[in-house]
This record gives structure tokens, sequence and C-alpha cells, in this order.
């Protein structure tokens, strides 16, 4: 306990060093460190393709080295969190461009045809389009599951990323490599966004936190969340009021960040 402790201590320090002035030697540091994520994430595609670990480790780090750069330590959650979705997506894309077809394992595929059913049935029912969270939960299995096997169906192809399309003197460019990996980036920025909202509900008051949670997340009434704090609904507003404003503080010099 006390070694991991240390090392997540060490970790935060060398990445707030490096926010604060990159570098080749402080990034190769990081990057040592975080071996165990790579590998660990390495090993889970193994039993989900044909391709040999030591390529899929290989991959998984310029998938770290992406989250190092884009990391930042002020907005207050775990690196490890916030480098999966990287690893993973540079894994996947790899994937993909191995092969015109991409090997999608039998689970998946079954998953994939079970979910659809589900969103059909949910949509009936809800009167909108279901939410993963909401085909996730009917099909028992975690919402990254679910996106993956998404991930994985849709990016069955019938045209190899490897096929040349502008030929240089020395260097072929490939289709690969000019097409952008929208379903891999949203993903990616769909975890920075969640991250960046956890970041910000981690700094409201307590009692603030939970009725945007319980309002806003669950999608309680106001009078079911009022119950649940042991409060008025007429507070709850005020908490919801204070809360909105509270992280749209939080979040707009971050948002202005990212788009700059």
């Amino acid at each position: 306990m006390a070694t991991s402790t240390c090392i997540h201590s060490d970790g935060m320090e060398l990445l707030i060093s490096y926010c604060k002035n990159p570098s080749i030697q402080l990034r190769n540091q990081l990057v040592k460190l975080h071996t165990g994520l790579v590998r660990k994430i390495a090993h889970q595609f193994t039993h989900q393709c044909t391709e040999p670990y030591e390529d899929l480790e290989q991959i998984g780090y310029f998938g770290l080295i992406r989250a190092i750069e884009r990391f930042k330590p002020n907005q207050g959650y775990a690196f490890s969190s916030f480098a999966v979705p990287y690893i993973r997506g540079e894994i996947l894309h790899f994937l993909r461009d191995r092969s015109s077809v991409v090997k999608i394992p039998r689970r998946w595929q079954e998953l994939y045809t079970e979910g659809q059913k589900v969103r059909k049935e949910l949509t009936i029912t809800l009167g909108r389009c279901p939410k993963d969270t909401e085909i996730a939960r009917q099909l028992q299995i975690s919402v990254q599951e679910w996106r993956d096997t998404q991930l994985a169906t849709q990016n069955r192809l019938t045209l190899s990323l490897d096929t040349t399309v502008v030929q240089q003197i020395d260097c072929p460019i490939t289709l690969g490599e000019v097409l952008p990996d929208h379903r891999s980036t949203a993903l990616q920025q769909q975890e920075e966004e969640r991250q960046q909202l956890q970041g910000a509900m981690s700094q409201l008051e307590e009692k603030t936190r939970t009725a945007v949670e319980l309002v806003f997340l669950k999608e309680l009434s106001r009078k079911e969340a009022a119950k649940r704090i042991g409060t008025s609904p007429m507070t709850v507003t005020r908490y919801l009021q204070r809360g909105k404003e509270q992280l749209v503080s939080l979040l707009q010099p971050q948002i202005l960040q990212t788009g700059t």
C-alpha cells in the first residue's frame, strides 16, 4: 500500500513538472512509470484478436504518450482513468488498420445483435433514443464493453486502410493515415468531458453536489431529491441554481482552453 501511494505521488509530481515544462526525458520517465497500465490493457485485447501481445503493447504506448501530452493535473482526477481511453483507442485503431475486415469475437457479435434489439425496445418504451448506459444496463454489461462492441462492429471495413492513396518519392501515404479516426476521438473526448465534470463536481459543497447528481444525473424530480436530502423542494432549487453557476465557473476555463 505504501509503495502504491509513493508511486502515485511520484507520478503526479512528474505530470505536474511535464505540464509546466515538457521534455522527452520527463515523458520517458512517465511512460516507464505507467508501463503496467499499458500491459494490462494489451493483455485484455489478446483475448479479442489474433495479434501478438508484443505488438499490442507497443501500440498501447503511443496512446499513453498522447494521454501524457494532454493531461492537466489541476483538473482533480486520476491520470490512469484519463489514460485508459487513449490506450484502448490506439489499440483499436491499430486492429482496424491491420485487416480489411476486423475479426470480431463471437461474444461481441452476439452482444451487438442483442443490443440493437434492446435499442429498438427502449426507443419505443422511452419515446427517445436510449443512452449507452441504459442499453448496457439491460444487457447487464459495463458501458465500456458496450461501446467497445459498437466500435469493433462499426469498424469492419471492406477497403484496406493500407491502400496507398498518395505516392511520395520515398514514403507512400496510406488511406489509414489520411482518414480521421472519428469514433476513437469521440470516445476520448467523451471521457475527457466526463473527467472534467467529475473534477468540477468534486469541488461543490456536499448538499449542492447531491442535488445536482439526483436531479440532473439520476433524473429525479425536485420533490424526490428534497426527500433524499431532507430539505424542501425550494431549497433544492436554490442548490441547483448555485451548482449550475459554480459548474459553469469551474468548467468554462477548461472549455476555452480546449477550444484554443
